[in-house]
């Protein structure tokens, strides 16, 4: 099964972030073409920040699709950023709730969760 990558920039809870939406199989012969698609958006000089995985229409997803986020997570983290991902479908939302225990990993059920939880993160630093 083939990997279909979309890239969206735009604003999450008035932050701006870019969207990585995936569809099909994320596997050992589709991860390089996602690290590939990853690779301008991770450089620091492009600025970017926080990324959110939609994986609305991801069917399949291997430890090849995990080690992929997983460095982007890594490379985020180390600038400040942070990776979510959002509409898991069960069969993904499952192989993410054996991983969940690995600390820092953001999982929310859509876009409105992920905005509500970012409008409080971002609150909790003007109020100080």
């Amino acid at each position: 099964m083939s990997l279909e990558i979309q890239i969206q920039d735009g604003v999450v809870a008035a932050s701006a972030t870019t969207t990585v939406k995936l569809g099909g199989s994320l596997d050992t012969s589709t991860a390089p073409e996602l690290e590939r698609h990853l690779a301008p958006l991770l450089a620091p000089e492009a600025g970017v920040k926080d990324l959110v995985f939609d994986l609305a229409q991801l069917k399949f997803i291997s430890s090849a699709g995990l080690r992929v986020f997983a460095a982007a997570r890594k490379q985020l983290k180390e600038r400040g950023g942070q990776t979510t991902f959002i509409h898991l479908q069960p069969q993904i939302r499952e192989v993410f709730d054996i991983i969940k225990s690995l600390p820092g990993v953001a999982i929310f059920k859509d876009i409105a969760e992920l905005d509500k939880y970012l409008a409080v993160r971002q609150r909790s630093h003007t109020e100080q």
